[in-house]
């Protein structure tokens, strides 16, 4: 009977136990309606993380177009720039003499106004005064633009600036220098222009 009395107590205590058990498992079970709040939570909150990369992806579309108009304009801009710096080239070369030919005018109008004198003019030497004034003009002119002459008469021969054109002998001259001046040369801002045409003493 004792015996009977304990297995009926421990059944009991069994049965207690998992009586516990089950309900703790209850318990720690979700209901629907928690399950149904979380998928909820987790579902805003990828709705959220969405919308966010679509406001991401937005403000990167704008600074993409921002960017791609600037680079846009940039590239016309250059173009533009290109074609004014070919117009003002082309513009220099073609008119780089205009400055040139405006000093050179009067040397014209005084050329022309002393051969028309000239047919009127009875003393040889007022027509010399005025070829030379007018020829003084010229150099000016030259002076003004780099242009010079090359001083060879007495000097010693120089191939880089002189061409020899023949030899004779010289008393008063040593031996490589230029006896005379055939034609004169011209330098251009020190670039020599043409060479002179000399004599050089033997």
């Amino acid at each position: 009977m004792s015996d009977q009395k304990n297995n009926g107590s421990e059944n009991e205590v069994d049965s207690e136990k998992e009586q516990l058990i089950d309900n703790e498992k209850i318990s720690n079970c979700k209901t629907s309606e928690e399950i149904a709040d979380e998928s909820s939570e987790k579902i805003e909150k990828k709705d959220e993380s969405i919308d966010d990369l679509h406001a991401k992806l937005t403000i990167l579309q704008d600074e993409s177009k921002s960017n791609l108009d600037k680079a846009v304009r940039a590239q016309a801009e250059m173009e533009n720039l290109r074609k004014r710096t070919v117009r003002d080239i082309e513009n220099a070369h073609k008119y780089a003499l205009e400055k040139f030919v405006q000093e050179l005018l009067p040397v014209i109008d005084s050329l022309e106004l002393g051969l028309s004198a000239s047919a009127e003019v009875e003393n040889v030497d007022d027509l010399r005064k005025g070829m030379d004034l007018t020829l003084e003009m010229i150099k000016k002119v030259m002076e003004k633009f780099g242009i010079a002459i090359i001083e060879a008469q007495g000097q010693k021969f120089n191939p880089e600036l002189h061409e020899a054109v023949s030899t004779q002998e010289a008393g008063e001259y040593k031996p490589g220098e230029v006896v005379a001046v055939m034609q004169k040369g011209y330098t251009l801002n020190g670039r020599l222009i043409r060479p002179a045409m000399v004599v050089v003493a033997k």
